[in-house]
């Protein structure tokens, strides 16, 4: 039988204050729809390395695939302080559960709304944003994972089609997604966007297995062997890195608040096993040493939660820099594994078992901490900002 889930979010420095009551309205929903639909069947789909299918029609309608999308294309045409939150209370069920809808809304949608003609808007948006169909993001290669720009995936121009070669790796959604936004190069080097769709001859996304981390998220390969691609599925309105970097900013948001959403489970774990927990004649939470694990995790949660809702109020007045951005992401993931660990050792030995999710999350973000940009890079995005040094050349 699935235990209750119990879980109750901390705000030590009272930020529910500097919310609007529309944020924690849908905040609320989002928390509730995780408490029943998600959290009771997490543990079983992770020791199973299963995606839980079922649940993206739920994810659809708690606005989780492009909740900043316009109405108008099926988005929630809501403000990055909402997405934000959205992110925070998946994440805190599970990161992979968290990355599909990143991958949805950041990466497919976000890029067909920004990058692509109208007539693609209209014809997946509305689909996406229901679930309906699902999508995949194709920029990391065998050969190229920091450093994108080496890609070989490449399109050649055959007159009225191009010719799509290469191969994607470590691509979430990948086994069942529908389409593939797919970054690559053409004749001349320039790097382009397009839709792949499943069925297209040649376009193949074998499942990546032995997984000990995001057990629960679906992650495959992308491969190309001489696919068709109608003109009309070219992303129009950009080319160059900038249109792959543009949707990872977006995505790296998302996982800012997303990570901490981990942090927050695990403390809220940790801190209540701590007072139920008795050694020695009384609570563990009594001993010092304990308290000093529980103070210093709500001491860096809160410095997260005040990091991000500023990044949020700057990304709703479009003054968040790319770098504001990887600090964010960078500091947000940081917290959160360290917090894992720590809550780990209040748990002793329990805290390795699927009866508790902190396992579950430290394994997660060990993938968290190296996707949508290494731990490593986003310092060096950092350096490179504050220096105007470029380390990675």
């Amino acid at each position: 039988m699935a235990k209750t889930d119990l879980y109750t979010a901390p705000d030590y420095y009272l930020l529910d204050e500097l919310l609007t009551d529309e944020h924690k309205l849908i905040r609320q929903s989002v928390r509730d729809w995780v408490k029943k639909e998600l959290s009771p069947v997490i543990e079983d789909h992770a020791q199973r390395s299963e995606f839980p299918m079922q649940l993206i029609r739920g994810l659809a309608d708690i606005g989780a695939f492009g909740p900043t999308i316009p109405v108008e294309y099926g988005g929630a045409g809501l403000d990055y302080m909402a997405y934000g939150i959205i992110m925070q209370e998946i994440e805190r069920g599970d990161s992979g559960i968290r990355s599909a809808s990143s991958v949805q809304g950041s990466l497919v949608m976000y890029p067909i709304y920004a990058y692509g003609s109208e007539e693609q808007r209209k014809k997946y948006l509305p689909r996406l944003a229901s679930g309906e169909i699902m999508g995949c993001f194709g920029l990391t290669e065998p050969d190229h994972g920091s450093n994108p720009g080496g890609m070989t995936t490449s399109i050649k121009n055959m007159g009225d089609h191009y010719l799509l070669n290469g191969a994607k790796m470590w691509i979430s959604n990948a086994p069942f997604a529908d389409i593939a936004i797919v970054w690559a190069k053409d004749e001349d080097g320039k790097i382009h966007g397009l839709i792949a769709e499943r069925g297209m001859e040649g376009f193949t996304t074998p499942e990546t297995h032995n997984k000990w981390s995001l057990r629960a998220s679906a992650t495959g390969e992308l491969v190309f062997d001489n696919v068709k691609i109608p003109k009309d599925n070219i992303l129009p309105n950009i080319s160059g890195l900038k249109g792959p970097l543009g949707c990872l900013n977006q995505a790296r948001y998302g996982i800012a608040w997303g990570a901490l959403g981990a942090a927050m489970d695990c403390y809220d774990t940790a801190l209540r096993y701590s007072k139920e927990r008795v050694q020695f004649g009384r609570p563990i939470g009594g001993f010092q040493l304990q308290q000093k694990k529980l103070a210093e995790m709500i001491t860096e949660i809160t410095k997260g939660q005040l990091l991000v809702w500023r990044l949020a109020t700057l990304k709703n007045e479009n003054r968040a820099t790319a770098a504001q951005i990887s600090m964010a992401k960078r500091n947000s993931v940081e917290t959160a594994i360290n917090i894992a660990r720590e809550a780990r050792q209040i748990l002793g030995g329990m805290g390795i078992t699927g009866e508790y999710p902190v396992m579950r999350h430290m394994m997660n973000l060990e993938s968290v901490i190296t996707y949508e940009g290494t731990h490593d890079i986003h310092l060096l995005i950092t350096g490179m900002d504050i220096t105007g040094e470029n380390a990675f050349k």
